[in-house]
């Protein structure tokens, strides 16, 4: 039987929609099929599946299922856990491929499917599925299936990974995400002094939005660090693959900033090792990390282009702006649990508070990630028509790995079209107030040309 998807939820990092209307069951098991499918003709049978805390979920999970087994794998059931343990559940049960039903952290009527086979599945790999599923060129056979706990011997790693000397007063923001449970059973087992805000695992999300790299969102994580006087807070989004961080002072430690905080760690045992960030972060984190004696690497933005850029290039760590972060000692997986678990370790171990940690990087001034909504055939249109304009320009310097990131004598901003929401992201940094006036307002102007209100983009 053939299927067609709407093409608006085949993505570059995964399948994504809205609940219902572009994404419905039928395209969940469609895309069993096809993936099932692809696995069997690259020689295997075994697929881990797992969802998320979203009200659709659990039946999206069995669709997935349904597909998977009509074309002969067999399946194994994790449940509902954050996708890092689903990932990890691949390796653990040595079997050829991983599903998670998620929506990661877009709004309660959106879900999605991330896929793990060789290496994450995206790009060209994702529209595949789609034309196998047009044409109905499945393999036959039935599979079986069976659940599986794994939670005791992910926890066993977890508390395996813990090596600080120093228990800590923490208080961790579920955001009633995916991470919820688990990281409740951790604690109970880790030293310190434990809060969970939101442990409560809820698809509607009803205390505030599960991203942690919006400040808006860490309003109550700071609230609660001040209050039980916590030597840090730590967030997750709504499927516990991006960390977020703020120190006891209540000021976020950024993504490029956490992993020029993890470089110096890692580099310590992997000298010269080459650490990759995308297109995003601060040009202080590829300068720190040369200083560390580490190889900088710029990439393009996404989890599943950094995952396999770091593999292509034997890299110790990676991360991103929006906080995945990957560490090879853990099998190159964005699992924001055990990136917990690993911030712990340095500031235990460091001697210094987590600002103590932040202030010690090196300074710029910069603009948070900017958001704003375009129409979606629109988006990358608009790149283009930026970038078309400024290539060739004396004094200024384009870089379009990503997007374009321009450099001036003033410093640098980016403008990319968001590959997984119908956004144009910007962000600047410069080294004086002044400077950085008049980037925001290069992008402004850019912007404007392209028929794109963006006066008060910066607010």
């Amino acid at each position: 039987m053939t299927h067609r998807f709407d093409p608006s939820i085949l993505r570059e990092y995964d399948i994504r929609g809205l609940v219902g209307k572009t994404l419905k069951v039928s395209d969940v098991e469609a895309t069993g099929k096809a993936f099932g499918t692809v696995v069997r003709r690259g020689g295997g049978a075994h697929v881990c599946v797992g969802y998320d805390g979203r009200h659709s979920s659990p039946e999206f999970a069995a669709a997935m299922t349904k597909g998977l087994m009509s074309v002969g794998v067999n399946v194994s059931k994790i449940g509902l856990v954050p996708t890092g343990m689903l990932y990890w559940a691949v390796k653990h049960l040595q079997a050829d491929a991983g599903v998670v039903i998620t929506g990661s952290h877009n709004p309660p009527e959106y879900n999605g499917i991330k896929m793990l086979h060789n290496g994450p599945v995206y790009g060209t790999a994702i529209q595949e599925l789609g034309r196998i599923a047009a044409s109905g060129d499945y393999t036959s056979g039935q599979g079986s299936e069976e659940s599986k706990d794994i939670s005791e011997a992910y926890l066993t790693m977890l508390l395996s990974a813990y090596k600080s000397s120093k228990p800590l007063k923490v208080v961790w923001d579920c955001g009633n995400g995916a991470t919820g449970a688990i990281l409740q059973r951790l604690l109970k087992k880790l030293p310190g002094e434990h809060t969970v805000l939101f442990g409560d695992i809820d698809g509607d999300f009803p205390n505030h939005h599960p991203d942690p790299t919006v400040e808006k969102n860490l309003v109550d994580l700071k609230k609660a660090v001040a209050a039980h006087g916590a030597d840090l807070g730590i967030g997750f989004d709504g499927d516990g693959d991006r960390i977020g961080a703020i120190d006891a002072g209540g000021t976020v430690v950024w993504g490029d900033q956490l992993l020029a905080i993890y470089a110096s760690e890692v580099l310590r045992d992997h000298p010269g090792g080459i650490i990759i960030a995308d297109v995003k972060a601060s040009q202080t984190l590829f300068d720190e990390v040369a200083r560390l004696g580490g190889k900088p690497l710029m990439w393009k933005t996404g989890h599943s282009l950094l995952k396999a850029k770091m593999a292509e290039v034997g890299a110790p760590l990676a991360g991103e702006m929006s906080g995945h972060i990957f560490f090879a000692d853990n099998y190159g997986f964005d699992d924001a649990i055990y990136c917990g678990i690993r911030l712990l370790n340095i500031v235990g171990n460091s001697g210094k508070t987590l600002a103590q940690l932040r202030q010690a990087l090196p300074t710029a001034l910069n603009t948070p990630e900017v958001r704003f909504e375009v129409d979606e055939t629109r988006k990358f249109a608009i790149v283009d028509e930026v970038k078309a304009r400024l290539k060739g320009l004396p004094g200024i310097e384009v870089n379009d790995l990503d997007g374009v990131r321009v450099k001036t004598k003033d410093g640098w901003w980016l403008l990319r079209a968001s590959n997984t929401q119908n956004v144009l992201v910007a962000r600047a940094e410069a080294p004086t107030v002044e400077s950085l006036g008049r980037l925001k307002s290069n992008i402004a102007d850019q912007l404007t040309q392209s028929g794109v209100a963006a006066k008060d983009v910066f607010g």
